[in-house]
């Protein structure tokens, strides 16, 4: 296992122990909002907006880890035209087009952020309002790596025969 794969995988479990820690938390306060607005009718003023934003985290994270695990969307158009072998050579395209996209979200990501920071909004608890929105650029980088490192595989893998399955995927 490679440098790569072992930080990807160490990783992997640390934004599954954060996705679940997020949802987790997130349960609970829309609970305890839900209990002390109809019992008592107050509650926590911070409440609602972390919970927004523990939403927008777990959506990002939840995307990074889609894909690592390669269960993202992927369009194969070509794939239904050509033989195997030919087919063999179109794998790395759908990594290479995420590459590309994600490269692009992550500067708009850093570009939005960058913008919140100099407008100077704060969001709960007089925090700055950039600082939860900061996943948005760190998990399309995380993202753009992933895919970048998955279609340098493929490429090794069209080039070396003997790591291919019968039905042309990577091994």
């Amino acid at each position: 296992m490679s440098r790569w794969q072992r930080w990807d995988e160490t990783l992997g479990r640390v934004e599954k122990f954060l996705v679940a820690a997020m949802l987790s938390t997130m349960i609970l306060l829309a609970f305890l909002q839900i209990i002390l607005r109809n019992v008592f009718s107050s509650g926590i003023s911070w409440g609602d907006p972390l919970v927004r934003y523990l939403v927008l985290w777990v959506g990002f994270i939840g995307a990074s880890l889609a894909s690592k695990e390669g269960k993202h969307i992927t369009i194969e158009v070509f794939s239904r035209w050509f033989s195997e072998h030919g087919n063999r050579y179109l794998k790395p395209i759908p990594y290479l087009v995420s590459v590309f996209i994600c490269s692009l979200m992550t500067f708009a990501g850093w570009t939005f952020v960058q913008n919140e920071a100099q407008m100077g909004g704060t969001s709960f608890l007089e925090i700055p309002a950039w600082i939860p929105q900061v996943i948005i650029p760190i998990t399309f980088a995380l993202m753009t790596l992933r895919y970048g490192f998955r279609a340098l595989a493929t490429f090794a893998m069209i080039f070396n025969s003997d790591n291919y399955s019968e039905h042309g995927n990577p091994s």
